[in-house]
């Protein structure tokens, strides 16, 4: 008993061409859920501010800085100073006025705690007006 087989042509052909239909149904599905998500990203809060007529604040011919290093040490201008007689060469810098603002800047270094008790000793000698001064970076995206 033998079998015997066509040999010969094949009524279907080889297609050698390749199929894009999943590739766009994927591409098209995947555009509407960025669509459809991308706004959903964004805040986009639209308000209308107001004009303001305020000039800048010029800065004090002589500022007064406060500075705090890693090893502890305070020095207003470049003059070290005891913590405890920080509010006594305040009042001889600012002949007595309160209301002059306080450069203040610290090493990176520097405890927290450290600085909050210079930050108090401060407002105990009664400079309330104390600017942070830091360095200018660019922002990081």
């Amino acid at each position: 008993m033998g079998l015997h087989l066509k040999e010969g042509d094949d009524d279907l052909v080889e297609n050698h061409e390749i199929n894009v239909t999943p590739f766009i149904d994927v591409m098209l599905v995947l555009l509407i859920i960025f669509m459809v998500a991308a706004p959903l990203a964004t805040v986009d809060i639209k308000v209308d501010l107001p004009a303001s007529t305020a000039k800048p604040v010029p800065r004090p011919e002589k500022p007064i800085f406060l500075s705090v290093k890693a090893d502890q040490n305070v020095y207003v201008g470049e003059e070290q100073v005891q913590r405890d007689q920080l509010g006594a060469l305040l009042d001889a810098k600012t002949k007595g006025d309160k209301e002059t603002t306080i450069f203040f800047q610290a090493d990176k270094g520097v405890d927290y705690g450290d600085l909050m008790e210079v930050m108090n000793t401060l407002r105990a000698a009664g400079y309330l007006k104390v600017g942070l001064v830091g360095l200018e970076t660019a922002a990081k995206k």
